[in-house]
């Protein structure tokens, strides 16, 4: 076992004061660290000092990192790995010695194993007669001619149950892919705290937004407290990647919305602290073992689905534009928006990121290209008249007249007039967050697929999106999958929540954006994808409450791409 905790604590205090980012180190496990002699009899054990249950992430072809805390330090927790669930197949076994470093976390990465086994863990501290529950994992198939993905993104503690955590959890899926936003940063009594949601306690901890170290790791310990969560965890391989709130709402490379460093300090700093209780309770596989900052990685998935996941967030993109800037008045500067929207500098990846993203795919063999990211990447192009008229008396009447024009240009309206027209065909994107804040390197991207198509998986919204993903050339490159939050409120917030005006407010933007095929404004939930040699299916999966315990799902929509 290769724990060399006084090096790793050197590097990390080096790293530290050189201003990088921290990221707490798997330990590895190879064949040679077998102690497959040592065995415990578990039956009078509790798992009190196993509060946040275990986890598993990153399953490839002869690997997997399993996960867990222990309450306290400098403690020598025993694990293990089998072929069964009564661990008489034990393939390797080993101790570590828990660290407040890492707040007492530990991540395992098992390496040299085989290929396409159903695996058992645990972990156990003799001592105190402690035993963590069972785990469950996996090892991917060299080849594969059917995977089952559980997407999911945006799980707001104080918004609601994790119920879809839940589903997933008891769903016939083989790995969870979470796109970000784990956690959120905001106060209690913060965004997703509302009057309804109030009796179910689950207010943020600590109290305040979180800055510090320390606070971060109390929150993720609060979030994995939550026994759908847990039962996730334990039960389904995760593949994982973050997006803003992990740090601050709306972030990039220098900065955040949510971040005013004259009241709350450096943003590197907090950024540092963020990212390393991310890497202490959600770890992955490193890219490059020299760089532990990189998340952006590659998992070949039984040469079926090569899953691409992305850091669209921080490591190389620039600020966000905001579209009142181009506001004089009532007046829009085309002009300058024209300039800077369309700046083929401006990055969302980063162009390390990129050219690694481009070598991905033209080197990938894999039948289905799929980009597990944080943003939508389809065009979300709406009439500008709506951008100012959101949140205004007369949005739902100038809607309505949008729609009808619309749809009489559809139908090749020949009393139509050029200024009727114009309400519809100027259009500018409603999110810049997104990829459509960044569109010359969307083009980039699609450029170099060389006719190979991608499937995008995406979150961030909190809403269910289907696109048509479609280069300046018009040329249909793939299509996006875009879920639901597990929790955080959707357009029902800023929208009349009546189900009627809900389903009117849907209609009217699958009719007014082109290349929007299907989308769910009100919904919580999560997004199956199934994909064989032939096809892949996307259900999305909608739970009925996030109030109550007691819930329901239904497939609220399906669509098949081939």
């Amino acid at each position: 076992m290769k724990t060399q905790n006084s090096r790793r604590n050197f590097i990390q205090k080096a790293i530290l004061a050189t201003g990088g980012i921290i990221i707490a180190p798997n330990f590895i496990s190879c064949k040679s660290d077998d102690n497959l002699g040592f065995n415990f009899d578990p039956t009078d054990y509790t798992n009190t000092n196993f509060e946040e249950g275990v986890a598993s992430f990153d399953p490839g072809h002869s690997k997997v990192i399993i996960w867990t805390r222990y309450a306290t330090a400098n403690k020598k927790v025993f694990w293990e790995i089998a072929t069964d669930s009564n661990f008489k197949n034990k393939l390797r076994s080993g101790e570590i010695i828990t660290e407040a470093s890492r707040d007492n976390t530990i991540a395992i990465e098992v390496t040299e194993l085989d290929e396409n086994l159903k695996l058992y863990y645990r972990f156990a501290n003799i001592e105190d007669e402690m035993v963590s529950v069972v785990g469950e994992t996996m090892t991917l198939p060299q080849n594969a001619s059917r995977l089952k993905l559980a997407v999911c993104s945006c799980s707001n503690y104080q918004a609601g149950l994790f119920n879809a955590y839940d589903a997933m959890a008891n769903s016939d899926a083989d790995i969870i892919v979470h796109l970000g936003d784990y956690l959120y940063e905001y106060p209690a009594g913060g965004y997703g705290s509302t009057s309804e949601n109030a009796s179910l306690n689950r207010l943020h901890k600590p109290a305040t937004e979180i800055l510090s170290l320390e606070d971060y790791r109390i929150r993720y310990k609060q979030y994995r407290s939550d026994a759908s969560l847990q039962l996730a965890h334990q039960k389904k391989p995760f593949i994982c990647v973050w997006d803003d709130h992990e740090i601050a709402n709306d972030a990039y490379k220098d900065g955040a919305e949510n971040h005013d460093e004259a009241t709350e300090g450096s943003y590197e700093i907090r950024k540092q602290h963020a990212f390393q209780a991310y890497s202490e309770f959600l770890p992955f596989s490193k890219l490059n073992k020299a760089d532990n900052s990189l998340i952006y990685r590659s998992i070949n998935i039984g040469n079926l689905v090569n899953l691409i996941m992305l850091d669209t967030r921080v490591i190389g993109r620039d600020k966000q534009l905001n579209i009142n800037d181009y506001f004089k008045g009532s007046n829009f500067d085309a002009t300058s928006y024209q300039a800077a929207i369309g700046d083929s500098s401006r990055t969302i990846l980063g162009t390390t990121q990129r050219d690694w993203l481009i070598g991905q795919l033209n080197s990938s063999a894999s039948k289905w290209q799929v980009l597990g990211q944080q943003v939508l990447m389809g065009k979300m192009y709406i009439p500008s008249e709506l951008l100012t008229a959101f949140g205004t008396p007369n949005f739902k009447d100038i809607l309505t007249e949008l729609v009808t024009i619309k749809l009489r240009l559809q139908n090749n309206d020949p009393t139509l007039t050029s200024e009727e027209k114009a309400r519809v065909l100027n259009a500018l994107p409603y999110n810049h967050d997104a990829w459509d804040g960044y569109p010359a390197e969307r083009e980039m991207i699609y450029g170099a697929l060389n006719g190979k198509k991608i499937v995008t998986l995406a979150g961030d919204t909190h809403n269910a999106w289907n696109n048509r993903l479609i280069a300046q050339d018009q040329t249909e490159v793939g299509i996006e999958l875009a879920t639901s939050s597990v929790s955080s409120p959707g357009f029902e917030n800023f929208i009349d929540k009546d189900p009627l005006a809900i389903s009117g407010f849907q209609r009217a933007l699958t009719t007014l954006i082109d290349d929007l095929n299907y989308f769910d404004a009100s919904k919580r939930g999560f997004l199956m994808a199934t994909f064989t040699d032939t096809e892949v299916k996307s259900e999305w999966v909608f739970i009925d409450t996030i109030l109550s315990q007691s819930y329901t799902t239904e497939i609220g929509h399906t669509i098949t791409y081939s």
